[in-house]
């Protein structure tokens, strides 16, 4: 699939990786649709390209299919979803709260779940779409305080497998990326202490960029003979 005048959908893009990815197809000549809980696009987010923001919550059902909605309002159609936005509670499982779980799993799966499929009949119908589910190292191996989140990245990676079947039959292909350590807001406010500590585990002995994961989102996209793939971007930490 070729990117220009696609239009891609990126929740949770308004920074991070979701920004980086959105900022990656627009340069490729897509129309992007950013995303997230604010009325508008903060003022700090400055693009080049064919682009709009719709805000949307993913926390509910409800909320997830208005998102749908709202974004095939702006160009009249999604040829590619990528659900990247995502949240973390952490706790070691014995003391973690009914609430940290049920929020994190409605985020981080229930949510990209009901706006896939508020979406995939359109492009089962049109017989060409991509989605792209971002999922995580934890997801595949598991970490200590994230069983949530575990568990939601997850059942993010089956989904994910499924929806590839489903979607294979009319040109319709679904992969995920699990990033490791990627730089971020949260990982720049850790001691240099722990931070060193990270980076011995990570055989390329650094941290991985947003845009390192957004080059990986573009492949997906493009090479059009791979579908129920879970590519992970970690520096070799899970070799």
């Amino acid at each position: 699939m070729e990117l220009k005048d696609k239009v891609v959908l990126v929740t949770g893009s308004t920074r991070g990786i979701g920004l980086a990815i959105a900022e990656n197809f627009l340069a490729a000549g897509a129309k992007v649709i950013l995303n997230g809980r604010g009325e508008a696009l903060p003022e700090t987010v400055t693009l080049d390209g064919d682009y709009a923001y719709v805000s949307g919550d993913l926390g509910t059902v409800a909320g997830a299919k208005q998102l749908a909605k709202d974004a095939l309002a702006v160009y009249g159609q999604v040829d590619i979803l990528v659900n990247n936005a995502g949240i973390n509670q952490d706790k070691l499982f014995v003391g973690m709260k009914d609430e940290a779980i049920d929020q994190v799993l409605a985020v981080d799966l229930r949510g990209p779940i009901a706006l896939t499929q508020a979406l995939f009949k359109q492009m089962l119908k049109a017989r060409a779409g991509v989605i792209i589910n971002l999922a995580s190292v934890v997801g595949l191996h598991g970490n200590a305080g994230q069983a949530n989140y575990a568990a939601a990245k997850a059942g993010l990676v089956g989904f994910t497998k499924t929806i590839a079947r489903e979607g294979a039959l009319r040109g319709v292909r679904a992969n995920a990326i699990a990033p490791g350590m990627i730089e971020s807001a949260m990982t720049a406010a850790l001691s240099e202490r722990v931070q060193a500590q990270i980076k011995d585990e990570i055989p390329l002995n650094r941290l991985g960029q947003p845009a390192e994961v957004a080059q990986a989102a573009r492949f997906l996209v493009e090479n059009d003979y791979v579908t129920g793939q879970t590519i992970v971007v970690d520096g070799g930490m899970t070799i």
